[in-house]
């Protein structure tokens, strides 16, 4: 049986209705794909704290999660992602990529121009029709 690793993302928007998208590094595994930014969930960590604390680890700014967007699962080679997307703000800082190649902001229509990692696509197609 795979291994079910639990992740979170944050949906990061900013004032102008664009949406935080992260590069994933070479040295990463799914790298140069492009996917929201987020990471595991710890034990005993709910899922809003967790993409608080993952945030802040790989963007150096401070969110505040705000509501779950979007669950999915994805299965892998050797392992199945459960993501949590959950909108969020910034409320402090300016995202940096301490571990990602690259941040982008981009509208919604916009998304599909990227290559994004698979457990994240069906997020990107929930965006683009939402309203």
């Amino acid at each position: 049986m795979k291994k079910i690793i639990k992740v979170v993302a944050g949906i990061i928007e900013n004032e102008n209705n664009e949406i935080l998208c992260a590069l994933r590094a070479p040295e990463m595994t799914l790298s140069n794909l492009w996917e929201f930014p987020g990471g595991k969930v710890e034990k005993k960590e709910d899922i809003y704290t967790a993409v608080e604390r993952e945030i802040f680890e790989e963007l150096n700014c401070r969110i505040e999660a705000k509501e779950l967007f979007h669950n999915n699962s994805h299965e892998y080679d050797s392992f199945i992602i459960n993501l949590f997307t959950i909108s969020c703000n910034i409320i402090d800082g300016t995202p940096i990529p301490n571990e990602h190649s690259k941040l982008i902001w981009l509208k919604k229509e916009n998304l599909e121009s990227l290559k994004w990692a698979p457990a994240d696509i069906p997020v990107v197609e929930h965006l683009i029709v939402e309203k």
